[in-house]
């Protein structure tokens, strides 16, 4: 074994890998341009450990933390305490932001605005989300969502990667690597986002849907709103689609004469890449073509949704890969992190996204996809029931808040019409119910077949897990 072989290569991928990568590669190159197969693609022999009551997974990730208390979480007490002191016995000595950790004082904030009962199980929403009432009887509520991470970038990598250090594989990415494919012609991971129209809009960056260390084959694809879907996925030149053929076979053999010679699995991983993008020329226009769409889509989602970028469009499109059976649809909205003018900025998210939210899971349930589509929503962590800034106006904010924020599911595994979890009056702690972050992803995998502590892989001489080291279970009382 030559030395670029010691490199590349570990004893476990020669033995586990070597046999079948060229058989895989080849594979695919034999597959229809046209035709999405019958059955998953990839993943481990070993999966999923149990029927899966979900077959894909969209994920509607709030990035910047929506506020609880004003959204979903009802208090109506507050209104009488609004403007005192938040009592030091709430707190607890708990830690706070670098934001507010000077303040002299800590108003208690009532709601932006009024709740009303929805539905047949009367759940109280805001009234800043009324299409969420229409589909209140098909989601559960989990109010008692915990965390460890207090700042922005560790706690939306600890939601989608199961840790809150860079680096780790995603959550779409374990996904597509334990269940693979079900569509040739598209990636399993697909990952959107909607343009900010907020100053302070969260940064996201490629890590939270890459793969870690896991093949890089598995990272999310991003599609664009504006311009081509995918980047450097046209051909500039036009040419012939048989000429494009007779290239990627001549690249192919190349690369396939290279992994012979170092046996490194990301040759396998261009190889398929290759052959992916070949047959996304075809896929991705056909898929971004909203013109078959019926004005009742539009009626239904609002007409932002035939603006490229904007949530709704990003909604839309999450129900067309989901026809399309694309495993995980990754969507991010970035604009809830308001630390200021708080009553002024979350109406106007919530009139971005209320309406389109609703009307996926309403889409898809006319559709009879929802039975087998699980739908999440939330973002990073909560915000904090006192006042950032005086309390004078719109001006205030609200500060970041991990003990207890609010996330609905809906769809394939969970029950709908419940509530799950309850915080104190003051919205500040979990009284029963809790939901940690390990134990949402645990409850994500169960819904799809798998079994979070015996899905693993070897690396750096340890069993990796997206759960992390200890034992973690579902949360049982919302699964159907």
């Amino acid at each position: 074994m030559d030395i670029e072989q010691r490199l590349h290569i570990t004893r476990r991928q020669l033995l586990g890998q070597g046999g079948l990568a060229l058989g895989a590669a080849a594979l695919g190159t034999l597959m229809p341009p046209h035709s999405a197969a019958a059955a998953p693609v990839g993943g481990l022999p070993h999966l999923p450990h149990f029927a899966p009551k979900a077959k894909r997974v969209i994920y509607l990730f709030m990035a910047g933390a929506p506020s609880q208390m004003d959204l979903f979480d009802y208090k109506p007490n507050l209104a009488k305490l609004h403007g005192s002191e938040l009592p030091d016995s709430v707190r607890g000595g708990q830690r706070l932001t670098g934001m507010t950790a000077g303040q002299s004082s800590f108003p208690i904030t009532q709601a932006i605005a009024p709740f009303s009962r929805h539905g047949q199980t009367g759940t109280h929403l805001s009234d800043l989300l009324p299409w969420h009432g229409k589909i209140v009887d098909d989601i559960a509520i989990l109010k008692g969502v915990h965390t460890e991470a207090i700042n922005h970038d560790p706690a939306i990598t600890f939601f989608q990667t199961g840790s809150e250090f860079p680096g780790r594989p995603s959550l779409g990415a374990w996904a597509s690597y334990g269940l693979g494919s079900v569509n040739a012609n598209l990636p399993a991971f697909v990952v959107l986002l909607s343009d900010n129209n907020y100053p302070q809009a969260q940064p996201l960056y490629d890590r939270l849907w890459g793969s870690g260390f896991l093949p890089s084959r598995y990272q999310g694809v991003r599609f664009r709103s504006s311009g081509d879907s995918v980047l450097y996925l046209s051909d500039p030149a036009r040419g012939e689609r048989d000429q494009h053929r007779k290239v990627l076979d001549t690249l192919n053999s190349l690369n396939r004469a290279q992994h012979q010679r170092v046996n490194d699995p990301e040759i396998e991983t261009r190889i398929r890449q290759y052959e992916m993008a070949f047959r996304m020329q075809m896929s991705v226009p056909e898929l971004a073509d909203i013109s078959d769409e019926p004005d009742s889509t539009f009626e239904l989602y609002g007409e932002e949704a035939k603006q490229g970028g904007t949530f709704a469009a990003a909604c839309l499109m999450a129900r067309r890969l989901a026809e399309r059976d694309v495993r995980f649809i990754q969507l991010y909205h970035r604009d809830w992190d308001h630390h200021s003018s708080l009553p002024v900025w979350h109406p106007r998210m919530c009139k971005e996204v209320d309406q389109a939210s609703a009307a996926l899971v309403m889409d898809l349930k006319q559709r009879g996809m929802l039975d087998d589509t699980l739908v999440i929503w939330g973002g990073e962590f909560g915000r904090t029931i006192y006042a950032q800034g005086k309390l004078e106006g719109t001006g205030y904010g609200r500060d970041h808040h991990p003990r207890c924020f609010t996330m609905w599911m809906a769809g394939g595994g969970v029950k709908a019409g419940i509530t799950h979890g309850q915080t104190d009056d003051f919205c500040y702690n979990v009284v029963n119910g809790g939901v940690h972050v390990h134990e949402l992803n645990a409850t994500i995998l169960h819904c799809m077949g798998i079994d979070a502590n015996r899905f693993s892989h070897r690396f750096q001489g340890l069993d990796q897990r997206l759960t992390g080291v200890e034992h973690v279970q579902p949360v049982k009382a919302i699964l159907a």
